[in-house]
């Protein structure tokens, strides 16, 4: 038996309080298209952090094993010496340098006289792409005048610069379209042909099952298991995915009177990453008076660009939006406000709090006007109203002048919903409500939430976790290839079942 050019065995990392990984062991064979699935959480992004050196040796217990030898990586530098490259998830190219500079960036060939040989820089540039198939590109085009997939192809001639033994790939396609992923399927069944192993992390089953040799399937950071080509079986790889622990969550079904308070029709909205592509083509929901919907997708599915886009912080290339029957227009995010829609986003640091001000200034950053005495802000009245949300939501601090940056992660998003409340909205749209805080205080928003809808607040919850909607919900509208595909409703709602849903399998 041909011994595998790649080994790790026994995989260890532990941060605070959490095991990312626990004795983790699996192969890698020369030209081999292995696919590591899993869900967000599983330990595939540290595991190939660690494999590419971002993780230095020291960080983690266990060995890597490369063409027989044990290795000892201590940086990134060390990993692409060794022969190991990683494309992450987001194109990250230098827009508005050439193909050639993109290629080279850091490594460019040197004439005698210290000057850039840029003869041999096109030449190397363009023989890089011609191995992924591309021979029609000018290589001193701007990057920046390139499709999605062309970027994509670009960067992997990135990492083909470096003499790659083995190419580590993580969501390659989330930004591609269909005939887009499929020159970039190409460009790695060529590598593959030339000797090349690749390592690919997907979400998407269907391009998996497509594409690659074998699968291996981590969740909570342990291996669980791993199929042959022809054993493939999309019911038992999602089943692993998922596991038998995460269901056993308690669903609570609840009736929803169909009384429509918003109306999603055909929006569009660009990709943020790519000039003049869509990442969400022609999306249309309804949400009721008092329900919680689910807004389930894959990594890169446009699930918060489309959220964006309703709320007005993303443009939407076009669409329209009716809100209690009256066509609204909402170009920006205080148009949204004034008409009774709130968002909770994704980055609660960048987009939710301003941490340097307290807990009191940030609540009532929404509705100011209103706490005007004359020309001044009342503070006795700011400071009665964010002291009833403080009890009524039961954010932990040691008063309403405490500074928001230094609660708890659960406390900031308590108080960023506060925030939102204080304006008497009718919708509330929460993108990643419980990212980043505690078992305990996931709970506590949990139940906030349906109490909030309970009290006939209509939410649209976007969530990475299957099992935390499902906890949520009372429906589910799908976004996959940039449209809604589906609805299902509580009933019906699996974690299977959505996670089929999502990977369009």
């Amino acid at each position: 038996m041909q011994e595998p050019v790649l080994q790790l065995r026994d995989i260890c990392k532990k941060f605070v309080g959490v095991i990312a990984l626990d004795h983790v062991s699996f192969t890698l064979s020369k030209g081999e298209i292995l696919a590591l699935l899993g869900e967000n959480g599983a330990g595939k992004s540290t595991l190939m952090k660690i494999l590419s050196g971002l993780y230095p040796y020291g960080s983690f217990e266990g060995d890597i094993i490369l063409n027989g030898k044990k290795q000892r990586f201590h940086s990134p530098r060390e990993a692409e010496k060794a022969g190991i490259a990683m494309i992450p998830q987001e194109i990250s190219l230098e827009l508005d340098l050439s193909i050639t500079e993109n290629i080279m960036l850091g490594k460019r060939p040197q004439k005698r006289t210290g000057f850039i040989d840029w003869k041999k820089a096109h030449e190397t540039a363009k023989a890089l792409l011609n191995e992924l198939g591309i021979s029609s590109i000018d290589v001193k085009m701007p990057a920046r005048s390139l499709n999605s997939s062309m970027q994509q192809l670009v960067s992997i001639a990135r990492a083909l610069y470096c003499k790659p033994h083995i190419l580590i790939l993580d969501e390659p396609t989330s930004c591609l379209t269909q005939s887009e992923t499929e020159v970039v399927f190409s460009a790695i069944r060529k590598l593959k042909k030339n000797g090349v192993s690749c390592l690919y992390i997907s979400h998407k089953l269907n391009e998996v099952f497509t594409l690659c040799d074998r699968v291996v399937v981590l969740r909570d950071g342990q291996y669980v298991s791993e199929y042959a080509q022809d054993m493939f079986e999309g019911d038992a790889i999602i089943h692993d995915i998922v596991g038998k622990a995460l269901d056993t969550y308690e669903k609570h079904i609840r009736a929803i009177q169909p009384k429509e308070i918003l109306r999603v029709d055909h929006f569009a909205v660009a990709h943020p990453y790519s000039y003049g592509k869509m990442i969400v083509e022609d999306a249309s929901f309804s949400l009721y008076e008092g329900e919680i919907l689910g807004l389930c997708g894959l990594v890169g599915s446009g699930r918060s660009e489309l959220l964006g886009s309703i709320f007005g912080a993303v443009p939407k290339l076009r669409g329209t939006l009716t809100l209690e029957g009256k066509r609204v227009k909402v170009r920006q995010p205080a148009d949204a406000k004034k008409i009774g829609i709130g968002m909770l986003t994704e980055d609660r640091k960048k987009d939710g709090i301003v941490a340097c001000l307290s807990v009191r200034e940030n609540v009532s950053l929404t509705i100011l006007k209103a706490l005007k005495k004359g020309v001044f802000l009342n503070k006795e009245k700011e400071r009665g109203l964010v002291n009833e949300y403080i009890q009524r939501l039961r954010i932990k601090t040691t008063g309403t002048e405490t500074r928001i940056g230094t609660l708890s992660g659960g406390n900031q998003q308590k108080a960023i919903v506060a925030k939102w409340l204080a304006t008497e909205m009718k919708v509330l749209i929460l993108d990643e409500p419980t990212r980043g805080i505690d078992v305990g205080t996931k709970r506590e928003m949990y139940q906030l939430i349906r109490t909030l809808a309970q009290n006939g607040l209509s939410i649209i919850v976007a969530s990475s976790e299957m099992s935390e909607l499902l906890q949520l919900c009372d429906r589910f509208a799908i976004l996959a290839g940039g449209r809604i595909k589906t609805i299902i409703s509580g009933k019906q709602a699996t974690e299977e079942l959505l996670l089929k849903e999502c990977s369009q399998l």
